[in-house]
């Protein structure tokens, strides 16, 4: 029977390893192909620079556009995300009864927006743009990135706040607190470090999307400078400098690649280096 037991835990750790290995080594021939064909496409102009004529001819220019237009679609989003977010979870898990059925229903339905492919999101954004007559611009994406990244940013301060100790609801309650001072400042507080995970990871999320803004957000050669205006973005960036007939052109496609990870990569770092800051905070 051990023996039997001892070449099941064998196999198994064998699978795991086999799926942990395979998982690194896409990762390495991912960044390593973006990082070896993009670096070589790399200049300053690149990033400080927005798309001159004939840009996507191979003529002179940057994609400084589509940087900030990124940056910009995406902080937007998370802002607004996070309005709704919050307010949901902390009902949820604060105000509402544990099991009832407003709440598993929420859950239900965060869970099944969250597996909605982001073209749909992108479907619906743009139909909603001609219900009210409107043209693609920034804040069309911002609202359309908006509902893609709520499921992901709502679940995943769910799951984070959902740890935070019953007792220490209670030792508030006891102490004469409110829901609402319990809310902010005993479960947020208790929270943080995850709560910000949550947005850092949405926010990425939303920086790396393609699908979605694609018929609501428009694409300009211009820096953004008005919300209902067209907006460049990085994914599509990329998107637009591989279909053309241009190598040199094709080669900037993967410095923007490049530069959209270092982006991901930097939200990631920071996330981490916010989280273990605020962790001080929580009651262990």
């Amino acid at each position: 029977m051990m023996d039997k037991r001892k070449i099941e835990e064998n196999i198994f750790k064998a699978l795991m390893l086999i799926a942990a290995g395979t998982i690194l080594i896409s990762l390495v021939i991912i960044l390593g192909t973006v990082v070896v064909k993009g670096f070589s496409a790399m200049n300053w102009a690149m990033i400080t620079q927005t798309p001159k004529g004939g840009y996507y001819l191979g003529k002179e220019g940057g994609i400084l556009n589509a940087i900030l237009g990124s940056l910009y679609l995406a902080g937007g989003a998370t802002l607004l995300s996070s309005v709704i977010s919050l307010p949901v979870v902390l009902y949820m898990n604060v105000y509402a009864k544990k099991r009832s059925l407003l709440v598993v229903f929420t859950r239900f339905s965060l869970d099944v927006l969250w597996g909605v492919p982001s073209i749909v999101f992108g479907a619906f954004g743009f139909t909603i743009m001609l219900f009210f007559g409107l043209r693609a611009s920034l804040l069309a994406g911002m609202i359309t990135v908006a509902l893609l990244i709520l499921p992901i940013m709502s679940r995943a301060m769910d799951e984070v706040i959902k740890m935070v100790p019953e007792a220490l609801l209670e030792a508030s309650y006891s102490l004469g607190a409110t829901r609402l001072e319990t809310a902010f400042k005993v479960v947020v507080r208790q929270a943080l470090p995850g709560i910000v995970t949550a947005v850092l990871m949405a926010l990425g999320r939303g920086i790396g999307d393609a699908a979605s803004v694609i018929f609501t957000a428009g694409f300009t050669d211009d820096i953004p400078n008005s919300l209902f205006r067209p907006v460049a973005t990085l994914p599509l960036a990329i998107f637009f400098q591989l279909g053309t007939p241009f190598p040199e052109v094709r080669d900037r496609a993967y410095a923007s690649a490049l530069i959209l990870t270092i982006v991901i990569l930097t939200i990631c770092i920071f996330s981490r280096v916010i989280s273990k800051r605020y962790t001080q905070h929580i009651i262990k």
